[in-house]
């Protein structure tokens, strides 16, 4: 008799592994997004520059994440070494904040915010990465809403404690804050076990009897470009991250508007503290609801937007602009879970997970770095309510073509209907 070759025992990562990346997504919170609507705030009333070199200055970390993401995310794809080029990437953007508060110039600004979009845009694939490399596709969803859940908190952490320096010591002092997160991530990942990372798994590869292209079909760029979903997905993440990215620095500056620079930090860490805590349990549950239907509840996330531009020409007061950051909180949490999961359902087995990450986070950071240009040009000749009707019409058409042009993904959905 012959005996059948047991099959090999179904790869699972330890716990250490899965509490480093908890302890990397809290930490990197702070970490991947920059300086983001502290810089308005410090440019503005520590170092005086008027609007649009503002929005010059904040559009430069948007438009090297874009030059850099699709490489890095073909990067992803294609090295073991995840985790000590999530370390060099930390360390840069550490620099980068160190160097903006002990050397000041317009030229090591727009440098330090190059340097940092240069590293950022390693973080979304790279986690995404370690993620499915680690629990598998079958356990993504729930782990992905944890990794949100942690990335939320994190930010909620760092809101909190920039406000405080920001209010009780100097603006600059945020900028510590956000090298020490830097440091402390690094230290995050390197805990993550290289012997837990699955790098086939991690790159989104079908089963090993599988060819690796069958049929001729395209692969690498041609794949993710000839791929209508692919293209229609990032299209609507461009318009939604255009209306979106520059809201919350306009909404900066204007609370900064006759007030000091230690009380502006503390309202726009207010504005972040409030968005951060609903993404908290909004990304949560979207973990545990997107198995049965990604569709509808991204439409959810893109259609709060429009109602936020609105609703900030509505009122001067500082405490109901602060209110109006639950929206930003519903659909900034959505969206987090819900474009890693559409990208992972619609790459399953092409082994180009990653490279398509890159490539739709090349979109969201296009739609970021022309938002804050767009919205400082228009800022300068116009009025802050034009600046946000303007977005939050933006947001309607990019509501639109996800209604239209993008089809749920979530195979158990599809199943069900």
């Amino acid at each position: 008799m012959i005996d059948t070759p047991a099959k090999p025992p179904k790869h699972t990562a330890s716990k250490i592994s899965l509490r480093a990346l908890d302890a990397a997504n809290f930490f990197l919170a702070d970490v991947r997004d920059g300086l983001g609507p502290y810089l308005a705030i410090y440019l503005l009333t520590t170092l005086h520059w008027d609007a649009q070199t503002i929005g010059i200055a904040m559009s430069v970390m948007g438009i090297a994440t874009v030059v850099a993401q699709t490489p890095a995310g073909a990067l992803v794809d294609r090295t073991r070494r995840k985790r000590i080029l999530s370390v060099v990437a930390s360390l840069l953007i550490a620099t980068a904040a160190l160097l903006t508060i002990t050397w000041p110039r317009y030229g090591v600004i727009l440098g330090g915010q190059a340097m940092m979009g240069v590293a950022a845009a390693w973080f979304a694939p790279a986690i995404a990465a370690l993620t499915l490399g680690l629990v598998g596709p079958k356990a993504l969803d729930g782990r992905v809403g944890r990794n949100e859940t942690f990335n939320h908190a994190g930010n909620v952490f760092a809101a909190v404690m920039a406000g405080l320096i920001g209010y009780y010591l100097r603006t600059e002092g945020i900028f510590v804050l956000l090298a020490v997160m830097s440091l402390l991530s690094s230290v995050a990942v390197w805990r993550i076990r290289e012997t837990d990372i699955d790098h086939e798994l991690a790159r989104g590869k079908g089963p090993k009897d599988e060819p690796e292209n069958p049929e001729g079909k395209p692969t690498g760029i041609r794949a993710v470009l000839g791929n209508r979903s692919i293209l229609f997905f990032a299209l609507a993440c461009v318009l939604f991250h255009f209306a979106n990215a520059a809201m919350l620095p306009l909404l900066g500056q204007r609370l900064a508007k006759g007030i000091n620079a230690g009380a502006s930090s503390a309202y726009m860490s207010a504005c972040i503290i409030v968005a951060q805590l609903v993404m908290i349990p909004v990304s949560h549950l979207t973990g545990k609801l997107a198995p049965k239907g990604r569709k509808r509840l991204l439409l959810i996330g893109f259609a709060v937007l429009p109602i936020r531009g609105l609703l900030y020409t509505l009122t001067n007061d500082p405490v109901l602009l602060v209110a109006i950051q639950i929206l930003d909180g519903v659909g900034a949490g959505l969206f987090g879970v819900l474009s890693i999961l559409i990208v992972s359902d619609l790459t399953s087995g092409s082994g180009l997970f990653n490279t398509t990450q890159g490539a739709i986070a090349t979109a969201v950071g296009l739609g970021s770095s022309l938002s804050n240009v767009f919205a400082g040009a228009l800022l300068q000749r116009t009025s802050y309510n034009v600046a946000f009707l303007t977005l939050a019409a933006l947001a309607l058409v990019a509501l639109a073509v996800l209604w239209f042009f993008v089809p749920e993904t979530s195979p158990q959905a599809k199943k069900d209907t």
